[in-house]
């Protein structure tokens, strides 16, 4: 089969792989029809490994070496393994990201998305930039009536809702999301779905534009001016309720802590790997929440997911940029959001 595989920085190659052993059980096949570039993606690809498991054995998955890309993808039930008894050949099929094993601490107490032996398909075992791919049918949804451009969103969508989850305070409150990939743009539109206005900050045209159709009630450039300043004279001098911080970048998280008000929260998403800049002082004193979101937790956000795009498909539609053939994942894909051009969701199609 045909699958977009990742052999280390800046070498991913569109190539012939061998096709997935036939499902396990729990398992389900999939013929791919869609599947989502992710920023971690293009992180991966841009200046990785980071998370890949190239040059040694995962710890939970056991993968090691060259990689199938992918973790946000809808399918086709093609064949499915021994105990699986929730869908059937031809079920058009959403999986989440992160496989948990069900049995530690935080498994137990709902929390998969922190479990001790999580793995993520596309990152630490192939993934879904495939023409088939296994998943586990625990972490599987069906998309209803949804088209795939529009299923395919889910899993994205799932995690920006994870991320504005128990933070989007009631309308009249300031919401500021930093950073507007696809994640931000997402919580953009999941608080525009709550009735909460946001401001949108980001240094490419490209992506605020995205979070002006996403719902963004303000967008501030900040390559050209000083983003905290802007939101503090959007705000009255106050600053901002919530900041989700959504770009992985040292002068976002420094904005996050410029633009955010006394007794406000900052909920970090996106990955950073420089040295912060965090005044742990200023939190303290000023009573400032400070917390992280990740992935998704399959069970809650999955759904919730799909059941917004199904009352709200708009949020898929202003999130996409273009579809794109598997043969042009490298240039039309994963270079397009390295330069910062892309308007939005770029989607994969396969066979």
């Amino acid at each position: 089969m045909r699958a977009a595989v990742f052999h280390g920085r800046r070498d991913v190659r569109i190539q012939e792989w061998p096709a997935p052993r036939d499902p396990g059980p729990g398992e389900i096949q999939l013929a791919v029809v869609r599947a989502g570039i992710c920023g971690t993606d293009v992180e991966e690809y841009a200046s990785g490994p980071h998370l890949i498991p190239i040059s040694r054995p995962h710890f939970a998955s056991g993968h090691q070496g060259p990689l199938v890309l992918g973790h946000e993808m809808v399918g086709e039930v093609v064949a499915t393994g021994p105990g699986v008894d929730a869908f059937t050949a031809g079920d058009l099929v959403v999986p989440g990201s992160g496989v948990s094993c069900g049995d530690c601490r935080w498994c137990a107490r709902g929390r998969t998305n922190v479990c001790g032996r999580y793995y993520t398909l596309g990152l630490h075992v192939d993934g879904g930039l495939a023409e088939r791919v296994n998943v586990p049918a625990a972490i599987s949804r069906p998309a209803g009536g949804l088209t795939p451009d529009v299923a395919v969103m889910a899993q994205p969508l799932a995690v920006a809702l994870r991320a504005v989850r128990g933070i989007v305070p009631e309308p009249g409150r300031t919401v500021v999301v930093i950073g507007l990939g696809s994640i931000g743009a997402l919580a953009v539109a999941a608080c525009a779905a709550r009735g909460v206005a946001t401001i949108g900050v980001d240094i490419s045209a490209a992506r605020r534009e995205t979070g002006r159709r996403a719902g963004a009630e303000l967008l501030v450039d900040a390559s050209r001016e000083d983003a905290a300043a802007a939101i503090r004279a959007a705000t009255d001098g106050i600053g901002a309720d919530v900041v989700i911080e959504a770009s992985g970048a040292t002068a976002g998280l420094r904005t996050a802590m410029d633009a955010v008000c006394r007794g406000g929260h900052i909920r970090l998403v996106g990955l950073h790997r420089d040295p912060s800049p965090l005044d742990l002082t200023r939190l303290v004193l000023e009573e400032i929440t400070l917390d992280t979101s990740k992935v998704h937790v399959c069970d809650q956000d999955l759904p919730e997911a799909l059941a917004l795009l199904t009352a709200h498909p708009e949020i898929a539609t202003s999130a996409l940029d273009a579809v794109i053939p598997l043969d042009r994942l490298v240039p039309d894909g994963l270079e397009r959001i390295e330069r910062g051009d892309a308007t939005g969701k770029i989607l994969v199609r396969l066979p």
